[in-house]
């Protein structure tokens, strides 16, 4: 009879422990899923150095037609055409490319452009191995055209 008893409460011990396990488990998992779809991204921000970089190439009109030849093969897909970020592959691949006519683009340095274009990020590729850096910062001074700034 005792031993008994000592054997339902282990049991319930047990269960006890399976429970609280199973309910730490699922909230673990239900904290990785929404971290993972988390809605507000952090800000893309160039490191300082990269920032301060001034762009070499003239914006002159044989750069700025540089840069949008190269914007409508390499980037008009995503960014869009008139860069609003609603290109076809963005809605596609249910991607949130920049909109080079908002200010807050056109706010950031040169140099900021130049290294986010370099290095890529989620979604974008990284062209520094894929343009020159006469064919990146044409394409920077031809997106200074975008939007009217």
């Amino acid at each position: 009879m005792i031993q008994t008893l000592l054997c339902r409460r282990r049991a319930a011990a047990v269960q006890r422990l399976t429970s609280v396990f199973v309910i730490v488990a699922v909230s673990l998992c239900l904290l990785i899923v929404s971290r993972a779809e988390d809605p507000t991204p952090s800000k893309w921000v160039a490191p300082a150095a990269q920032a301060q970089k001034t762009n070499p190439v003239a914006a002159n009109a044989a750069s700025i037609d540089a840069g949008r030849k190269i914007y409508m093969q390499r980037c008009a897909k995503c960014h869009g055409e008139k860069g609003e970020g609603d290109g076809p592959d963005a809605k596609e691949l249910n991607l949130h490319p920049a909109k080079f006519t908002a200010s807050s683009v056109h706010d950031e340095s040169d140099g900021a452009l130049y290294w986010k274009i370099s290095v890529g990020k989620k979604g974008m590729p990284d062209f520094a191995k894929r343009l020159s850096p006469n064919d990146r910062w044409n394409v920077i001074n031809f997106v200074r055209t975008l939007g009217g700034h």
